[in-house]
């Protein structure tokens, strides 16, 4: 089992910046892959970032290609996803997940997800 819980989340005003966090316990060892999913209210979970390790490979939505940016600390088994002028279609809770098998692209493909935090940009 893989525990993730996710921190970071709250408001902020278009143009600027937040840090989500997500924090990973229990067989972490088997993770190679995590992602980063959004959801609105009456909508799917979409796609956000996804990256993978040892070969630090990383995959974005082009919604956030160029402002949004995925990274990992080992030594804390966290991973974090730096959003940078946000906008207010960036309003969402935001979910972090481990892979498991298929696509990143894919939230049917992550085995693990967090609570979610959420993240409201205003205009």
């Amino acid at each position: 089992q893989v525990q993730l819980e996710e921190s970071g989340g709250g408001l902020a005003q278009a143009g600027g910046s937040l840090r989500l966090s997500c924090a990973a316990s229990g067989r972490t060892f088997s993770i190679y892959a995590m992602g980063w999913f959004r959801q609105t209210a009456g909508e799917e979970r979409v796609f956000v970032a996804a990256m993978t390790w040892p070969l630090n490979m990383k995959y974005y939505a082009d919604s956030v290609k160029g402002r949004f940016s995925i990274s990992r600390d080992a030594a804390k088994s966290t991973v974090y996803l730096q959003m940078n002028s946000l906008k207010p279609e960036d309003t969402a809770v935001y979910y972090c997940a481990a892979h498991r098998s298929g696509s990143f692209y894919n939230s049917r493909s992550y085995e693990y997800w967090g609570q979610g935090t959420q993240v409201t940009v205003s205009s």
